[in-house]
């Protein structure tokens, strides 16, 4: 089944541009585009922007304040999103956690937490990796005993991105060490300045504070903050991670990047011809596109496919490995093109502190740093070879 596109979603796609034309702080814009970082202003100004429009979570229920919008009309909002370079919405809370408070949480949970996601209220994390438990998630060792209305938690998690920024934390825990693996994990809301939980940062390759540590030491947290029943965590957080996967294909935002590629190559020569001519590097900018092509239609089958409410199924592992892929593949193309002007480095520009000078081409500048950020993508969200392993399993039956 393919999304049927309507008059009516022309004419909403119609509106979608214009609004976001129109509204679309060219600041923020001008840092998407410019492959330069954002601040958490920057992501939570927009979330705000978009809230007092009614849209700052496109896939949620008018029950819950979302717009209600059809599978066509959010494909056409990531698409549009994409296009002119809007700021993503952080997915921890709208996009990960709230499905899950959707479908399992109770109703003094819904209650409480869903508005502040939707207002911006509440900025979300994911305590999912560990030391030692990143693609084999099920093996983590986070405990939490429960004494009387709560549960004490002891470990470490780890890889929490923009956790420094944050005010609640969805985690997994295991609340019954003598059960098979997958069995005895629990999905419990920590409010992350609950006294004895320490965040310290991890800086990555290209110097960013993105990701964090995150260590519990008899953290209390209460008994009310368990999502469903105490060790069924690992289907909420399967559940979870179909919409995680989902939204990592991001086709949207790679035919944005499409586009700048083939620009830059157009910019730069090669025999005094633009690089996009040559036939080699031409054939992997097809070759890339061909693959982008085709992962929008399979995001569209996809989508469709969810209609009626149906939560994302292992189709959402062939999204992930394949965006990821292409979103790869793209960044290594831009640092091809620009050869040895991608080299220098300077992180206050990145951070949008001043113009770049050293080199001189603002366009190569970030190339360095985004091409060395996305070789995350293939290992976030669960590793591409573990997607290939659930696609094997739960589609070809092998």
């Amino acid at each position: 089944m393919d999304l049927d596109y309507t008059p009516a979603d022309d004419a909403f796609r119609a509106e979608i541009r214009a609004w976001l034309e129109a509204n679309l702080p060219q600041a923020m814009r001008d840092k998407v585009l410019n492959h330069k970082r954002l601040s958490r202003d920057d992501i939570a100004n927009w979330h705000k922007l978009l809230g007092k429009k009614g849209w700052s979570a496109p896939a949620w229920p008018a029950q819950w304040g979302g717009p209600g919008w059809t599978e066509a009309q959010r494909h056409i909002w990531d698409a549009e999103c994409g296009r002119i370079g809007a700021p993503p919405v952080l997915p921890f809370g709208v996009s990960m956690v709230a499905p899950v408070l959707m479908k399992y949480g109770n109703e003094a949970q819904k209650r409480r937490y869903l508005p502040r996601i939707l207002s911006g209220e509440d900025w979300w994390c994911q305590g999912y990796s560990e030391p030692g438990s990143g693609s084999d998630l099920a093996s983590l060792r986070t405990r939490a005993v429960r004494e009387g209305d709560r549960y004490v938690v002891n470990g470490q998690k780890t890889w929490t991105t923009l956790g420094q920024h944050a005010d609640m934390m969805f985690c997994l825990v295991r609340t019954d060490p003598a059960a098979k693996k997958q069995e005895g994990i629990s999905f419990l809301l920590i409010d992350m300045k609950t006294p004895g939980i320490t965040v310290r940062p991890i800086i990555t390759l290209d110097e960013d504070h993105e990701v964090n540590e995150v260590f519990f030491e008899d953290v209390k947290v209460p008994v009310e903050n368990l999502v469903g029943d105490e060790n069924r965590g690992w289907t909420y957080a399967k559940y979870l991670l179909g919409h995680e996967r989902t939204g990592i294909a991001r086709v949207g935002a790679s035919n944005r990047e499409l586009a700048f590629l083939k620009g830059v190559a157009l910019r730069q020569k090669k025999h005094g011809k633009p690089l996009l001519e040559d036939p080699v590097f031409a054939a992997r900018v097809a070759a890339v596109e061909i693959e982008l092509m085709a992962l929008e239609v399979t995001a569209e089958r996809v989508i469709a496919s969810a209609a009626g409410g149906r939560g994302p199924g292992p189709e959402a592992s062939m999204l992930k490995i394949k965006g990821t892929e292409i979103q790869q593949a793209l960044t290594e193309l831009m640092v091809d093109a620009v050869g040895p002007l991608a080299a220098p480095f300077d992180p206050a520009f990145l951070e949008g502190e001043h113009e770049h000078a050293a080199g001189g081409d603002d366009d190569a500048a970030p190339l360095a740093a985004y091409y060395f950020n996305y070789r995350k993508t293939s290992i976030y969200g669960g590793s591409n070879e573990i997607q290939k392993n659930i696609i094997s399993q739960m589609i070809l039956g092998i």
